[in-house]
């Protein structure tokens, strides 16, 4: 058999292999965003049905994990791949690591959303919290889009976008304490508002990084850590 036709065979179909890595995990971030998009709205309704099913499909997005990390474990394994096929491995390996984590915050928001059900709702029927968690739900599309295009200018912006998050739940965290302050019956709840709004907050981190995967498949460059400014100039270089 002709060596070239057996390179390009060999070729073609690690390029297949490759491919369908990617597609997982955007499979696995399409469940992931519909996690959350779930916990928030049962969250906001007080329906304790929608939040135990994102409970009980938890178990889908660990198994997704499990399945890819294993998938290319066993193209390190057969193919050792070198440059950016190693790098688009090892990004895909970081990056279902946080969509995991990502899962476990929309299962946990499920869970708290539960016991607030329970509770006398405020008037706002959680705006806030409903208002935080769009937003995230927002950074988790363009997240998953800037991976599907490997667009390392929309992953800045998901970073980006990060601060605004962070000042968004800073502002709830201390109407949470002022509301405490002024009535202590109201602890309790304010407490689940708070820890609703922590686990919202870290989808956001892991959010952003993903992002600095992306920038790292694309530049080859570690982000990670690294302030906005000097992200944007690793870009530039």
């Amino acid at each position: 058999m002709d060596k070239n036709k057996t390179g390009q065979h060999i070729s073609h179909q690690f390029n297949i292999e490759l491919n369908e890595i990617r597609n997982r995990v955007l499979e696995m971030g399409g469940l992931v965003e519909q996690q959350i998009n779930n916990a928030i709205k049962s969250l906001v309704e007080g329906d304790t049905n929608l939040a135990n099913a994102v409970i009980q499909r938890d178990m889908k997005v660990n198994a997704a994990e499990v399945a890819i990390d294993e998938e290319c474990s066993q193209i390190l394994a057969r193919r050792q791949p070198a440059a950016s096929d190693l790098r688009l491995v090892v990004a895909v390996i970081k990056t279902i690591t946080d969509l995991e984590r990502i899962g476990d915050q929309a299962e946990r928001i499920a869970r708290m959303g539960i016991r607030l059900a329970e509770q006398e709702r405020p008037k706002n029927g959680y705006h806030e919290l409903q208002n935080l968690g769009e937003h995230v739900a927002r950074m988790m599309h363009d997240t998953l889009d800037a991976f599907a295009r490997t667009d390392i200018e929309a992953a800045l912006r998901v970073a980006k976008e990060d601060l605004s998050l962070d000042q968004e739940y800073d502002g709830i965290m201390r109407q949470s304490l002022t509301f405490m302050m002024e009535d202590p019956r109201m602890i309790t709840r304010m407490l689940d508002v708070m820890w609703i709004a922590r686990a919202i907050e870290r989808i956001g981190d892991h959010a952003k990084n993903i992002g600095e995967y992306i920038i790292y498949l694309v530049k080859g460059k570690n982000v990670r850590h690294t302030s906005l400014e000097d992200m944007e100039q690793e870009l530039q270089d």
